[in-house]
């Protein structure tokens, strides 16, 4: 018998038991609809963690003190003052180094007028706008000269430009005070919204560092340094000249610690991506299960179709019907269910996903890959669990198959 006669046998024996085929199929329609939708959601998030920290600096460079042990105590990162400016000063020098600024920073109370906003005030230099991807909006960045004399002026972000300047006032030009310490606003930077981990990057206060050091703080040390080498494939690279040249001005000895930590956003970006893609295949796996279950399905039909069929079966066979021919018979009304079912799933994946973004908001990427991998793991679970069923049909006695009530 020929594969064209045995599938319009198969469609023929389907559409007998339409609802009894659907329901079989909703289990595969489920598996590959979560499957798609799972990894569209965790691929989305994955995406957005990537654009995040581009948008923070994908080749930036932190710099920050780091715990030791003094007198057998361990010291807080905290409460180290082991960066001084002159190691903001060497780093600046080293070859790979497109950028660099130290930082330093304080929280308090800003006050303008009648108004005020708790923020924290950075001080940094010009470098620093550079390396955070930042953008002066309006007004006018600090200079070498300012630095110079620990001026008191500042830059704000949008967010608090919109808390001390409610009535949409042109911030640029006024004074505010931070604490008891007069700023002149010289400028607003442009708006960045929130990061990946729901941050305000708008929530900002920025001045130069010497202004922050000598007139709040009254500190003689950095807490932090920032950079950003030439580009992301020499970062790894300077990173080893940044712990070399540090470990040479702090004096350390080659089995001692370093009392200082580099942290670079690629560290970062993988730490986030390896989370995320755990998170992802996790998902996927949780979806998995439903086509599982409707694999089990479409076992279980067949099952229930082969014992209906008995004698049909019987029939056939003994007017010249092969065991292969009734194999395949049945192997062809199995893939057809889970084909099907598999293209519906598709559909209702990508709809899926689709609302998902449009309702809840979240970032979502469908690949191709995970469409394809649905439908051809759905047809393998077709032919693998239709299988022991067909085969159990083809194996039927001709003679007791046509006694079978």
């Amino acid at each position: 018998m020929n594969i064209a006669n045995q599938l319009k046998i198969a469609l023929k024996a389907l559409a007998n038991n339409k609802l009894r085929c659907f329901l079989t199929m909703l289990g595969i329609i489920i598996g590959v609809a979560s499957v798609i939708t799972m990894l569209a959601i965790g691929q989305g998030s994955k995406d957005s963690i990537r654009d995040q920290i581009s948008e923070m600096g994908s080749n930036m460079i932190m710099i920050h003190p780091g715990n030791m042990q003094r007198g057998g105590v361990r010291q807080n990162s905290d409460a180290m003052q082991t960066l001084k400016v002159g190691d903001y000063e060497a780093l600046g020098n080293l070859p790979g180094v497109a950028a660099i600024s130290p930082s330093v920073n304080s929280s308090g109370q800003l006050v303008n007028g009648n108004n005020n906003y708790p923020s924290t005030i950075y001080g940094v230099t010009p470098d620093y706008l550079d390396i955070r991807k930042l953008k002066v909006k309006d007004g006018a960045l600090f200079t070498e000269q300012d630095i110079k004399q620990a001026a008191k002026v500042c830059i704000l972000g949008k967010t608090v430009v919109d808390n001390l300047f409610p009535n949409g006032e042109d911030p640029v030009g006024r004074v505010v005070r931070f604490g008891k310490i007069p700023m002149t606003v010289i400028g607003v930077l442009e708006s960045k919204g929130t990061n990946s981990m729901g941050m305000d990057q708008d929530d900002v206060v920025l001045a130069p560092y010497t202004t922050v050091m000598k007139r709040i703080l009254a500190i003689d040390y950095i807490q932090g340094i920032f950079a950003s080498a030439v580009d992301e494939a020499h970062t790894e690279e300077t990173i080893d000249a940044m712990t070399a040249t540090l470990r040479e001005r702090h004096k350390i000895k080659d089995d001692a610690d370093d009392d200082f930590e580099i942290r670079s956003q690629q560290e970062l970006s993988e730490m986030m991506n390896s989370t995320s893609d755990m998170m992802t295949v996790l998902l996927a796996c949780i979806a998995g299960i439903s086509l599982l279950v409707g694999g089990i399905g479409i076992m279980n039909i067949m099952y229930v179709s082969v014992t209906e069929r008995t004698r049909e079966i019987g029939l056939r066979m003994s007017i010249g019907a092969r065991g292969v021919d009734i194999l395949t018979q049945f192997l062809i009304e199995a893939v057809i269910i889970s084909v099907s079912g598999g293209i519906i799933g598709v559909i209702v994946g990508v709809v899926a996903t689709w609302l998902v973004n449009i309702i809840a908001h979240w970032p979502v990427h469908i690949q191709i890959y995970s469409m394809a991998l649905s439908f051809v793991v759905c047809t393998i679970t077709g032919v693998f669990f239709g299988w022991y069923p067909a085969r159990k049909a083809a194996s039927l006695d001709p003679i007791e198959a046509i006694r079978y009530e």
